[in-house]
């Protein structure tokens, strides 16, 4: 083949190149545009420019579209978008696309209000919960969002995409991580005994790997995470500690050692207190079926950063992790590697 074919026959192929970045907030919530010439809305991004590498063209877009000037420097997935797996109309002629997501990281209260958004072309800007993609995406771009999202708390690099799913899912991805909304709980958090007299919701655990990660819990059913731990009962005889071993064993049959009291968080709407306590995780047993809902949780490791991406804490998630950090220390474990959530199948 000559290479005037050979040219000939690549340009016959040719794919519209794509680039898009997902930004949160402090609380996990992802920075969706309003736009004017769609009734979905987007991620920040659009199309790369001719001579343009996808990288540069998303630091492009960010600065167009909202006014920030910024690098763009870590992906988190490349979506092959078919044909069919996008609603084009016949006239565009969508020959298909590669779109590359970008991380965009974690914008703080500053970094939002410097926010201007392009006059014209972006009506405004909003942090919205995962679970509500779907309800204010195209279909397609909310799949990437969200597998896009699951990279970024995964922790092993760019997922790589068929019009929104990975073609190797992870254990995120195949549970339904952040589909359903993530419960509420701005609770402040309190490093000391719980008051007296103030009733006990539930005693919850930080169950520490010897690699510095700790035992989170996945419901197959939704995809919300819990750690592990339960409400008071009887048999505990008022010891919260006991609740919370008591709890983490029925649900991940875990073994536990040398627990320490963390502190507690008060609920400000049904007052009450929410327990923390920190332990050692030295051993698992097969996966359980809970007695009391009649799941078998998806038992996996993450870092305790991991853990609070699965949770909307609120302001009082940094302070907690810090005296999640303290605990940890004190039980001679070391702090964990950024690495890839490891599912738990069975006993070890």
């Amino acid at each position: 083949m000559s290479k005037e074919a050979y040219g000939a026959l690549r340009a016959s192929n040719a794919l519209w190149v794509g680039t898009s970045v997902l930004i949160t907030d402090r609380r996990g919530r992802i920075l969706l545009q309003r736009v004017s010439y769609r009734p979905t809305r987007l991620l920040p991004g659009g199309a790369v420019d001719l001579g343009e590498s996808p990288a540069q063209g998303a630091a492009r877009e960010l600065e167009e579209e909202l006014g920030i000037s910024t690098a763009v420097t870590r992906g988190l997935a490349v979506d092959w978008v078919s044909p069919a797996g996008r609603a084009a109309s016949p006239a565009v002629q969508f020959p298909g696309e590669i779109l590359h997501v970008f991380d965009g990281g974690v914008w703080d209260e500053d970094q939002v209000a410097a926010i201007r958004p392009a006059p014209g072309e972006i009506e405004g800007v909003e942090f919205v919960e995962p679970a509500q993609l779907p309800a204010l995406m195209a279909p397609g771009d909310a799949r990437r969002a969200l597998s896009a999202l699951r990279a970024r708390v995964y922790g092993a690099g760019p997922a790589i995409l068929e019009d929104g799913l990975p073609i190797a899912p992870t254990v995120l991805d195949r549970v339904g991580v952040l589909r359903t909304a993530r419960a509420r709980h701005h609770y402040p958090f309190h490093p000391a005994p719980a008051p007296a007299g103030l009733a006990v919701r539930q005693s919850l655990l930080w169950a520490f790997a010897p690699d510095g990660r700790v035992l989170v819990l996945l419901d197959p059913d939704t995809g919300t995470a819990c750690l592990p731990g339960g409400t008071p009962q009887p048999e505990d005889a008022g010891n919260l500690m006991a609740t919370a071993v008591r709890g983490a064993r029925e649900q991940a049959a875990s073994e536990l050692s040398c627990a320490q009291y963390l502190g507690y968080l008060i609920d400000t709407g049904v007052p009450g207190a929410h327990i923390r306590y920190a332990a050692a995780l030295t051993g698992l047993g097969p996966a359980p079926v809970h007695p009391a809902t009649g799941r078998t949780y998806v038992r996996v490791l993450a870092t305790p950063e991991q853990t609070r991406d699965l949770f909307d804490w609120g302001t009082s998630a940094a302070e907690q992790l810090q005296a999640v950090h303290q605990a940890r220390a004190t039980l001679g474990i070391p702090q964990a590697a950024r690495q890839a959530v490891t599912e738990l199948a069975g006993a070890s």
